[in-house]
């Protein structure tokens, strides 16, 4: 993908990202340890890793309704990752992401989680999409309420969140 083009059928398109699945060939390089120009400093971070191993033994996450890359429109790499952990659970499904580092502070992971998350509420048979946040990240924290979750619960190590609207205008499907 270049700065400038489209996004492609499958993908979520943002104002400054866009969203798309994984290919099986960047999970393996992930998994590989290999380096790509099209991969921003710092990415591939740990959990992109797990998430690389993962979509080895979970192949219906490479599917529409799976994992993504999250891809910086401006400079067309990829600046992390974020997902869906399907198939729902009685009509919810959880949400996870990741962002490199030397992009983190620019809003693009509320971005990211605004689009997926209004993208899963328009799946058969999902009403509630759910993420977990070890409370140890305050910043992840920030992310979710900013894209309209609400706290349903906390222990000692984590926090729990949901939200089951979706929010108008984030993402267009291309």
């Amino acid at each position: 993908m270049t700065p400038s083009s489209p996004a492609a059928p499958g993908e979520l398109a943002t104002a400054r990202l866009v969203l798309r699945p994984w290919s099986t060939a960047e999970a393996a390089a992930v998994r590989g340890d290999a380096r790509s120009a099209h991969w921003a400093d710092g990415f591939p971070a740990e959990g992109d890793r797990v998430i690389a191993d993962l979509l080895d033994q979970h192949r219906a996450w490479l599917g529409a309704y799976g994992h993504r890359l999250i891809v910086e429109r401006d400079s067309g790499l990829v600046i992390g990752s974020i997902g869906l952990f399907w198939p729902p659970d009685d009509g919810t499904v959880e949400i996870g992401y990741g962002l490199s580092a030397s992009r983190r502070g620019r809003g693009y992971a509320t971005e990211a989680t605004r689009a997926l998350t209004d993208f899963a509420l328009t799946a058969p048979g999902v009403h509630t999409v759910v993420a977990t946040v070890e409370l140890p990240n305050p910043a992840s924290v920030r992310v979710l309420e900013k894209a309209g979750y609400r706290l349903t619960g906390a222990d000692d190590e984590v926090a729990r969140f949901a939200t089951s609207s979706a929010h108008s205008g984030t993402a267009a499907m291309s």
